[in-house]
């Protein structure tokens, strides 16, 4: 999971922002996320303008801290955009 991510505690989630060159990179993205968010059964909040998506991914309902479901799930929105992850 990439540094660019930020834990937050009350309540607990990680918070991220991936900015793009133009909305098509940016639809491009929301797609391949939306794909993994039916795979793995996690649906984040997202928000998103012309170029750029902020993604908040929570804990369970109920839960005190992430499991390891919502960090891979992060891992897994990093691999799609590695240029933005790295920065």
């Amino acid at each position: 999971m990439s540094q660019q991510w930020q834990e937050r505690l009350r309540p607990p989630r990680i918070e991220r922002r991936y900015e793009f060159e133009n909305y098509s990179a940016l639809r491009d993205f929301l797609d391949c996320a939306a794909e993994i968010s039916e795979r793995e059964g996690l649906y984040p909040d997202m928000g998103f303008g012309r170029d750029y998506v902020n993604i908040t991914i929570h804990a369970d309902e109920g839960s005190n801290s992430l499991a390891e479901k919502q960090r891979r799930f992060a891992e897994l929105l990093d691999e799609l955009c590695p240029a933005s992850a790295a920065t």
